[in-house]
C-alpha cells in the first residue's frame, strides 16, 4: 500500500490568505514552505488511487503529485473515488474540481452524503457517473470503483468525539461539542490481501477510552494536530474559540493521551496556520519529535 499526503494543513492551508501571525508570517518571507488543505492519496495496485478527503486545494495537489496526473490518451485519471470523514468545507469543496465527466465513487456517512444531497452545488456531479456509497460505522468495506472493480483497499469509518461542521451548527451546538455521532469519522484503511493498514483521524474533540484501546498498536497514525493549545487562538488574538469548541483536542494533550498506546509511527496532520509544528525551530516542534511524532508535511510519501 502506498499513501501520499497531499495536503497537512488544517482549514485555510497554511499561510492563511489574511492571516500574518508568527507563523504565517515565515511563510508569506518565504522561509518555510506552503502547506495545502489537509487530504490523502492512497492505493493498494498503483493504478487505482483513493483521496481521503477532497481539500479545496485538490487541483493544485494534483498538480503536484504525478501519480494523480492523466496516464491514458484523452480524458482519464487514476484517482478512482473519494472517502470522506465529514462534511466540512476543507474535506468536501474539491469535489467540485471532480465534475468533468469522469467516473468515481464517493464514499461518506449516511449524514455526509446527505449534506451533499441537500445542496444543489453538488449535482455537478453526474449522478450517472459519480456512484455515492454509504458508510455504516463500524462495517468493513471494500473500495470499489465507479463500475464495481474491487481495488484491495477496505475502509472501516467509526465515530470519534466531535462536532457537526460550522456551517451544519445549531443553536445547541454547546451540548454536542464532543458527541459520537456520522458528522466526524476515523477510518481505517487497511489493503484487504495483507491486512496491514492506518488511520486515519483529521478531526477529534477528545480522546477517551474507547479510541485509544482502537488505535492501541497501531501500525501507522495520522492524528488530528489542529491546535498545540486548547488556548491558542485566543492567546494569538485571531479568535474566541478553544479547541475544545471548534472540535478540535489539543496536540499537547494528544501526546500525553497516546504515549503509552504503542503506535509505530504517528504523524499530526490538520495543523491550524497559528501552530507553533509549523516552525521547526519551535520548542513545541521539538517537544512532538521528543514524543515520537512527526509533523505531516504536503508531499511526504509513506509505503505500508
Amino acid at each position: 500500500m502506498r499513501i501520499s499526503i497531499l495536503g497537512s494543513a488544517a482549514g485555510g492551508g497554511y499561510p492563511q490568505w489574511n492571516c500574518n501571525c508568527e507563523s504565517c508570517a515565515r511563510a508569506w518571507r518565504g522561509e518555510a514552505k506552503a502547506q495545502t488543505q489537509v487530504s490523502l492519496a492512497v492505493t493498494a495496485d498503483d493504478r487505482h488511487w483513493f483521496l481521503i478527503n477532497a481539500s479545496p486545494d485538490l487541483r493544485a495537489q494534483v498538480l503536484a503529485t504525478p501519480d494523480l496526473q492523466p496516464q491514458l490518451r484523452g480524458r482519464h485519471s487514476p484517482i478512482a473515488g473519494v472517502v470522506l470523514t465529514n462534511g466540512d468545507v476543507d474535506a468536501v469543496a474539491g469535489l467540485l474540481d471532480l465534475r468533468e465527466s469522469q467516473k468515481l465513487a464517493v464514499y461518506a456517512t449516511a449524514a455526509v452524503l446527505g449534506v451533499l444531497e441537500v445542496n444543489p452545488i453538488f449535482k455537478v456531479l453526474n449522478a450517472e457517473l459519480v456512484a455515492r456509497r454509504p458508510l455504516a460505522l463500524e462495517v468493513p468495506l471494500d473500495l470499489t470503483t465507479r463500475d464495481g472493480t474491487k481495488a484491495g483497499l477496505r475502509v472501516t469509518a467509526f465515530s470519534v468525539p466531535g462536532k457537526p461542521a460550522l456551517y451544519l451548527e445549531g443553536p445547541d451546538i454547546s451540548e454536542h461539542l464532543s458527541e459520537r455521532s456520522e458528522n466526524t469519522v476515523g477510518l481505517e484503511i487497511a489493503e484487504t490481501a495483507t491486512g496491514t493498514g492506518f488511520f486515519f483521524i483529521p478531526g477529534c474533540a477528545a480522546i477517551d477510552a474507547p479510541l485509544t484501546a482502537r488505535l492501541k498498536g497501531a501500525a501507522l497514525l495520522f492524528f488530528d494536530g489542529t491546535l498545540w493549545r486548547d488556548d491558542e487562538m485566543i492567546e494569538a488574538g485571531l479568535g474566541t474559540k478553544t479547541g475544545k469548541r471548534m472540535g478540535h483536542v489539543s496536540v499537547r494533550d494528544t501526546i500525553g493521551a497516546l504515549s503509552d498506546a504503542g503506535i509505530a509511527r504517528k504523524i499530526f496532520v490538520h495543523i491550524n496556520n497559528t501552530n507553533p509544528l509549523h516552525r521547526p525551530e519551535s520548542a513545541e516542534h521539538a517537544a512532538a519529535r521528543a514524543a515520537g511524532w512527526e509533523i505531516g508535511r504536503d508531499g511526504m510519501r509513506l509505503v505500508l
